[in-house]
């Protein structure tokens, strides 16, 4: 996800004291139903330091296995179910009807990649100042992206939250820019666009504990009884 194992290790580190941040600032507000979009730049972190590895192994000409399929995992079946019930999860319960169609399709396209995870090996090479991971041949590969675009960034977009419709903006946007960069072999900058995600999801973590703990001060208010007069 970025261009040397140093860049990936570094940005790895601080995209997951981001994720420490968000959901520890969650958990400690009990806000139970935005664990798992808090977590999120830890996941994101936990992926880049896996790939730190990956570049450090293709340097020596060592590569690691594990650490090529683990950072294939994370990327291909884990990311398009994860993400979609994470949002639909943090949108409240009167609101999750609308994510049905993102979900449904991410865990079709989690399923599709993960039957191509099993069947075949996953390989890594360093392009230019990129790394280009290979899994076996996917079925209509063009419509298996499309399937990812649409439930990743599409549940974004529907979210009933302003910073959650931005983090989809900025997606978007880093999608473009980042793939762009990465055809041409000129550099991967999506540990770029993990870090400025991660720091969206930790001020919308923040701004809903606040939101919270007022919320708890204004019923704690309204169930104290009136206090009586004495004469």
């Amino acid at each position: 996800m970025c261009w040397s194992p140093n860049a990936d290790l570094v940005a790895g580190a601080v995209v997951g004291a981001l994720g420490v941040a968000s959901f520890g600032r969650t958990a400690l507000a009990g806000r139970r139903r935005d664990l798992a979009l808090a977590a999120l730049p830890l996941l994101l972190g936990a992926h880049q330091l896996i790939e730190s590895v990956v570049w450090s192994g293709w340097d020596d000409g060592t590569v690691t296995g594990w650490a090529v399929t683990a950072w294939a995992v994370i990327a291909f079946p884990v990311l398009p179910a994860f993400l979609p019930l994470a949002v639909a999860l943090a949108a409240g319960r009167g609101r999750r009807l609308r994510f049905v169609p993102f979900v449904a399709v991410g865990l079709a396209v989690s399923a599709v990649f993960a039957y191509a995870l099993a069947s075949g090996p996953v390989t890594a090479e360093a392009v230019g100042h990129t790394m280009r991971y290979g899994i076996h041949a996917l079925p209509v590969g063009w419509l298996v992206i499309a399937g990812y675009l649409f439930a990743t960034l599409g549940a974004l977009f529907v979210s009933p939250q302003p910073d959650i419709r931005l983090l989809g903006t900025v997606g978007t946007l880093g999608v473009l820019v980042c793939g762009a960069l990465w055809r041409y072999a000129f550099a991967s900058t999506w540990c770029a666009l993990a870090a400025v995600a991660s720091l969206i999801i930790v001020r919308w973590s923040w701004r809903q504990s606040r939101r919270a703990g007022r919320g708890r001060g204004v019923t704690g208010t309204m169930a104290r009884p009136p206090h009586r007069i004495v004469r």
